[in-house]
């Protein structure tokens, strides 16, 4: 405590404010200036700012000359309010039908909120004609997940990521029934193909780890801080991969055939492709990309209209699948059940 300078004798609750009118009218401060300010001492501040956390006030951190920065992450409780043209509404509307993969999780809930809000201050003509325009958007799912088991896990994964707050996860690999624990750092939430996953630092596994939504079995939010390296970029953990894999790239050429190249040319499928349209119609694209068996359900999907030519291991495996397709279909068909060609007919 500075001298000369008058003892502050608060109360717990007279603290709080006093640390919320500190950081709501400060750009921000260090645990050091807290604890002047109030006249106790570091511990007495972090479990303070813990309690001012809970009471639904989301902090955040950031490192400035080697010290630790505390501030709010909005400069109130509740966002300031935010203006909106009818044509920014009307992409709101439409992004709206595209989060249709994310019910039974908070997600869904917060943004049927939000339009909820959104309702209340339009006139009537115009909340009509905007729920009139998300119809002209309807985003087809097959085989999207139900994440209403993992609801409460994503709750709380949901304060791990805004206030970079270390987890113990109970994870269940793939293929194995016994869950086991990590201790993560979590980073990014991924969307992909309907699908939701975790992606952070494992302490335990010594690197970036991604952890599919549905096979966490329990997630415990400690109350000890990360800080996100200034390198890291969750762009760059997936530049190589075609999906989700990120292991050794390969060099892949495909040939398509005349039918579909249509369909195949005027598309990105990895930066820096190449594609050459043959003088009989048929396209080749070449890339480098990794991850093998996404590759491999990426050239079945067009069936006899799609040839690997390069890498042989890749070639390999999908003449290994196709063989095996065959034999089960004729082992069916051996056995008495009706051909597919008749099913067709």
């Amino acid at each position: 405590m500075l001298k000369g300078k008058p003892a502050k004798k608060y109360s717990q609750a007279g603290r709080l404010h006093s640390i919320i009118r500190l950081l709501e009218t400060r750009r921000g401060l260090t645990l050091d200036e807290l604890a002047e300010e109030c006249d106790v001492d570091r511990r007495t501040i972090h479990r303070d700012l813990n309690a001012v956390e809970q009471a639904g006030y989301a902090l955040t951190t950031e490192w400035s000359d080697g010290k630790k920065i505390y501030s709010f992450l909005t400069r109130s409780r509740n966002l300031p309010p935010i203006t909106f043209t009818l044509p920014q509404l009307m992409s709101l509307y439409l992004l709206r039908s595209l989060g249709a993969h994310l019910a039974g999780t908070p997600f869904q809930g917060e943004i049927d909120e939000l339009f909820k809000s959104i309702h209340s201050v339009l006139p009537d003509r115009h909340a009509a004609h905007l729920e009139r325009i998300a119809r002209v958007s309807l985003p087809l799912l097959h085989g999207a997940r139900d994440y209403t088991p993992s609801a409460p896990y994503v709750a709380d994964l949901q304060k791990a990521l805004l206030q970079q707050y270390r987890i113990r996860l109970n994870y269940a690999k793939k293929g194995k029934k016994e869950a086991e624990l990590y201790e993560v750092d979590p980073y990014t939430l991924i969307f992909h193909k309907g699908g939701i996953y975790l992606l952070g630092n494992a302490h335990n596994r010594a690197g970036i780890r991604l952890f599919a939504l549905e096979r966490i079995r329990g997630v415990e939010v400690t109350r000890q801080r990360f800080e996100i390296p200034d390198s890291y970029q969750p762009e760059s953990h997936f530049s190589s991969a075609f999906g989700l894999v990120s292991d050794s790239p390969m060099k892949v050429r495909v040939r398509f055939s005349a039918e579909i190249a249509h369909a195949v040319k005027d598309r990105v499928w990895m930066p820096g492709q190449k594609i050459s349209i043959e003088p009989k119609g048929e396209v080749t694209v070449e890339f480098e990309a990794a991850g093998q068996m996404e590759l491999v359900s990426w050239i079945l999907s067009y069936g006899i209209h799609a040839e690997v030519l390069e890498p042989a291991d890749l070639r390999k495996e999908v003449k290994r699948q196709v063989k095996g397709m065959r034999e089960l279909y004729r082992g069916k068909d051996k056995k008495g059940d009706t051909p597919l060609k008749q099913q067709i007919k």
